[in-house]
């Protein structure tokens, strides 16, 4: 089974948003101009050969890109393929917590994503705690990102020696930190390594583009510690799986890796 963790299904808002003009010249793409349908995804899913998308709902300041309600219709669609993942508005913490609570409560999702560069404030930062608090309670991992940000945004606030004192406040806490980490790969590294349920995925890059201290990583110790993701659309399943065998990981790590590990961290 291969299980993509971290994913989303865009609507046009998000696809469209100014943020992410960066990253379209990066990928030379341009932005849509129509809504994409669910089959879509699903088709993209089957050509790379993934089995289930853990799919996020975007909430920045002012801004929804993508709504809970939107991840909900869109899991209806395909629920045996799709799983939802909430995000809420730290502003408003109290609201935040009882987001947190209907998101796994009422619209069945799996984890709660928020990322800190779009709030332009480290995961220390006082209103993420009761978000924290709140996915203990509700026994979902908080997911965000570490590493350098695509869009021209800030990207000190994405250091994982953030999430270092994170999960000494909330030892309990299950944090999957998406995209590797890079340029501070070591450091992602050395966090997983020290917390037990702290865990990376590798959204956002190839396979062939994983840090060489992450592949050693993952071959080792660490093969229960890292999960696949692709940060789709922008990259697609296909193209982030190409170059697999190149890892030259066993069997047992290899099926970890691909999709056994998310089964246990989210849960499935």
């Amino acid at each position: 089974m291969i299980i993509d963790a971290w994913g989303q299904h865009p609507t046009l808002r998000h696809g469209q948003d100014p943020i992410f003009d960066s990253l379209r010249r990066w990928t030379r793409s341009e932005a849509p101009t129509v809504e994409l349908p669910v089959d879509t995804t699903l088709d993209v899913m089957n050509a790379g050969g993934v089995d289930k998308m853990l799919i996020s709902a975007w909430v920045a300041p002012r801004n929804v890109m993508i709504s809970n309600e939107e991840v909900a219709a869109f899991v209806d669609h395909a629920p045996d393929r799709l799983v939802g993942v909430g995000s809420v508005d730290i502003s408003r913490p109290m609201e935040a917590v009882r987001e947190v609570r209907r998101c796994v409560r009422e619209l069945g999702f799996k984890a709660i994503r928020v990322l800190p560069w779009l709030w332009e404030a480290a995961p220390t930062d006082r209103r993420f705690y009761p978000i924290y608090a709140a996915c203990i309670e509700e026994g979902v991992p908080f997911c965000t990102q570490v590493g350098h940000t695509g869009p021209l945004m800030p990207s000190e606030v994405g250091r994982p020696i953030y999430l270092d004192q994170v999960a000494l406040d909330f030892p309990e806490l299950v944090i999957v930190a998406g995209h590797i980490g890079y340029p501070w790969t070591d450091e992602a590294i050395a966090l997983v390594t020290k917390h037990e349920n702290v865990y990376l995925d590798t959204s956002a890059y190839t396979v062939r583009r994983y840090p060489p201290q992450l592949v050693e990583f993952m071959q080792g110790h660490g093969a229960g510690k890292v999960l696949f993701g692709t940060n789709y659309p922008m990259i697609t399943p296909r193209k982030a799986l190409q170059g697999l065998a190149e890892l030259q990981l066993e069997d047992t790590a290899r099926t970890a890796f691909l999709g056994g590990n998310a089964v246990r961290v989210f849960n499935l």
